[in-house]
């Protein structure tokens, strides 16, 4: 475990270098840490550091006061390639971390190699869906809405064949710090990037579970329509994390569009 303070808020990392080739920075998703990338991180090819990190609120990292905005989030990802010492790199990010990673590559597209952005879109849901969120959160905690929210990162097949997984990760959402995840669900919420992601020229593979109940294949789609140099690929029997449901074909997309783009 490794950590750096950003003004007064701690932030909570991890710096591997595992061989030769460019570094891969991941940003996760609502109510995760950094350890949803573990099984997908040893299929990687010609990938030689990995930079990962808790966004505010969750994880190890220190929560802020909520509300937060998708650039007070990217803001935080600046500190960790700063303090990580990168120039350029590729970026990945699933659901709200493909946002930050959107919303990243337009601010800093100098630094930025190849963009990989996994269910998630420049826009995701409406105000009302968010706010109601926030509010059940208030009256009844995270709890209330674990089961909903596991229906929608896995499939039912998955949920069935590993009920000891979902609970798992059922547990890291739930014991997520409300604050952290509310003030997020507020990010999402008054987040519009589809003028700055449809302006990137930066290479992007864009990524679906083809069972994503939070980020409808669709969607995703119609953003990487929107781009000017992407692919979309969707993932069969996969959810809305599909590094942990599905890591090899995750990774197999991954390892093709970095070969044919010429980025490892």
């Amino acid at each position: 475990m490794a950590f750096f303070k950003h003004g007064s808020r701690t932030i909570h990392y991890s710096d591997r270098h595992i061989g030769d080739g460019p570094t891969l920075v991941l940003a996760n998703s609502l109510g995760t840490d950094f350890r949803i990338w573990d099984p997908l991180l040893p299929l990687l090819n010609g990938i030689g550091r990995i930079v990962r990190y808790d966004k505010r609120g969750h994880g190890l990292s220190d929560v802020a006061p909520a509300p937060y905005s998708i650039r007070d989030l990217s803001s935080d990802l600046k500190a960790v390639t700063d303090h990580v010492g990168l120039d350029r790199f590729l970026l990945g990010g699933v659901s709200i971390g493909g946002m930050i990673a959107q919303d990243y590559a337009a601010q800093f597209p100098v630094q930025v190699e190849g963009l990989v952005c996994m269910d998630t879109a420049p826009k995701i849901g409406d105000a009302k869906l968010w706010q109601d969120r926030i509010d059940a959160i208030a009256e009844n905690g995270l709890e209330s809405i674990g089961d909903g929210v596991m229906e929608r990162w896995f499939t039912a097949a998955f949920r069935s064949r590993y009920p000891e997984r979902t609970d798992g990760w059922r547990n890291l959402l739930t014991r997520t710090p409300e604050e952290g995840y509310a003030g997020c669900c507020a990010a999402i919420r008054d987040a519009d990037l589809t003028a700055a992601t449809r302006a990137l020229e930066i290479p992007a593979l864009v990524v679906c579970g083809a069972e994503d109940g939070a980020t409808p294949p669709a969607l995703v789609r119609a953003m990487a329509e929107s781009m000017r140099d992407a692919r979309y690929v969707e993932i069969p029997e996969a959810g809305h994390i599909p590094s942990l449901e599905q890591p090899g074909a995750l990774a197999e997309a991954m390892n093709a569009f970095f070969r044919e783009k010429g980025l490892v």
